[in-house]
């Protein structure tokens, strides 16, 4: 089957122009100049739209343990919704039990994931037990296409890691070339404060973000980077809120450090302010780190310019209000820590654009091609060129839309934006050459999402 997308403009993160694009099979076939006749078993017409990679989310949890529950997203529901808002590839987070192996729990995700996805997918791993064992099987996991370690300074007790344990982790990472993923967030610290407020009667959702202050995740973002100039191992920081911690990234980029750094919409769009809201409202905006004062945005926005902040990814990890959410009920410690949003991320960030906060180019390089090179995906994925996978998405910049929980395709009752109206919508969905979304339709099938194995960071110095 061959498709031939006419009349649309043509985005990569290095330039846009007019041009068509013809689809053989799974990959993009060629670009050529507008009106050349090119013939196809189909042809549609993009004037006026865009013409997009599809956007990559490196950082969801679908169907992950938390707190006595598991997140509400299954990878078939969590990926048709990736699907409909014009991201066709997702990373998620494999959770390492302490006292399992890595390589069992690599297979129970598979077991999870394979067959069961809409959309492509890989995996990064969670390191919660640093072991000789579990350093030894690094080496397996990059051997079949896993070469990301997320590690934790929160979370004591959990997945909490010590800086001795995350040195030797790092330092197995330099060896290998992996990349160390980090949420940093000085845990011990904050479950001092999380106790204090509790015996002061303080169990109201908004403590969540008064007793995970800012300072803290600057700190430990600070304590992670030296940590990774010792041993000379790369540095991802998961999900950046913070101004402080910012800094950081950008005093270590500054001097040729190998940190890189990824935010999230929540932490663009939404504020303390909604953790705030009356009654247990507050409740639906519980992530970790937590949602910071408005002040905190427009750094982050700066960042995303001069690129000290170079992916935006959700921490897609839904649970829903009723039930889930509602298990902190007095007790903000047992809110289960997440928010919904892969299905939301392109539309949000193309805001950015609409607002002047970003170009479009930026858009797409922050959503798809970075992704694509930071993970090992690229040139395969992340661009539209010939030979790349055909992950296209039609974009409809003059749109509008209002986000809803009534009209969105996640497995959760709530919405985090309920209510945004935005400009810009997903028009046509490609994921392999598949059309998977078209006339407001859903034309995907479960197990056609393939797990992807991925190369090594592609920006290592």
């Amino acid at each position: 089957m061959s498709t031939l997308i006419r009349n649309g403009l043509v985005i990569n993160a290095t330039g846009s122009h007019a041009a068509d694009v013809l689809i053989e099979g799974e990959h993009i076939a060629a670009i050529v100049t507008p009106g050349f006749d090119v013939q196809a078993d189909e042809v549609i017409d993009a004037a006026g739209k865009y013409v997009i990679p599809g956007g990559i989310d490196v950082h969801t949890h679908m169907e992950m343990p938390f707190g006595g529950t598991q997140s509400a997203d299954t990878f078939e529901t969590g990926t048709t919704a990736a699907a409909w808002g014009g991201t066709t590839t997702i990373v998620d987070f494999a959770v390492q039990p302490k006292g399992s192996s890595l390589l069992s729990t690599m297979d129970k995700w598979h077991s999870k994931a394979d067959g069961n996805c809409a959309i492509d997918y890989g995996f990064h791993m969670i390191i919660s037990d640093v072991t000789d064992e579990s350093l030894k099987e690094m080496e397996s996991c990059i051997a079949q296409g896993v070469n990301s370690f997320k590690m934790f300074m929160a979370y004591p007790g959990v997945f909490y890691a010590t800086d001795g344990e995350i040195l030797r982790a790092m330092q197995k990472a330099r060896e290998t070339g992996a990349t160390i993923m980090m949420h940093a967030e000085n845990g011990i610290a904050i479950d001092q404060l999380v106790a204090q407020a509790l015996a002061s009667g303080l169990g109201d959702p908004v403590q969540h973000g008064l007793t995970r202050p800012p300072e803290l995740e600057g700190e430990a973002t600070s304590r992670a980077i030296q940590l990774a100039k010792v041993t000379g191992s790369p540095l991802y920081i998961v999900h950046l809120s913070a101004a402080q911690a910012l800094d950081a990234v950008t005093a270590a980029r500054d001097t040729g450090q190998n940190v890189f750094a990824e935010t999230c919409p929540q932490y663009l769009y939404l504020s303390l302010e909604d953790l705030a809201r009356p009654g247990f409202e507050g409740a639906k905006y519980v992530a970790s780190p937590p949602l910071r004062p408005k002040e905190h945005q427009s750094s982050l926005w700066r960042g995303l310019r001069t690129n000290d902040l170079s992916v935006v990814s959700t921490d897609h990890c839904p649970f829903c209000f009723k039930d889930q959410k509602q298990l902190g009920l007095g007790d903000f410690s047992k809110i289960p820590n997440g928010m919904p949003g892969v299905e939301h991320r392109v539309d949000l960030l193309h805001q950015g654009v609409v607002k002047g906060e970003i170009t479009r180019e930026r858009w797409v390089e922050i959503a798809s091609t970075t992704p694509a090179r930071m993970f090992g995906m690229y040139p395969r994925k992340g661009v539209i060129a010939p030979g790349a996978d055909a992950d296209v998405v039609i974009y409809d910049p003059a749109a509008t839309q209002t986000i809803s929980s009534e009209t969105h395709h996640m497995a959760v009752d709530y919405s985090a934006y309920e209510g945004f109206e935005v400009t810009g919508k997903v028009d046509t969905v490609f994921s392999r050459g598949r059309k998977v979304i078209a006339d407001g339709a859903y034309h995907g099938s479960t197990g056609h999402g393939r797990f992807v194995s991925r190369d090594l960071n592609q920006y290592l110095v």
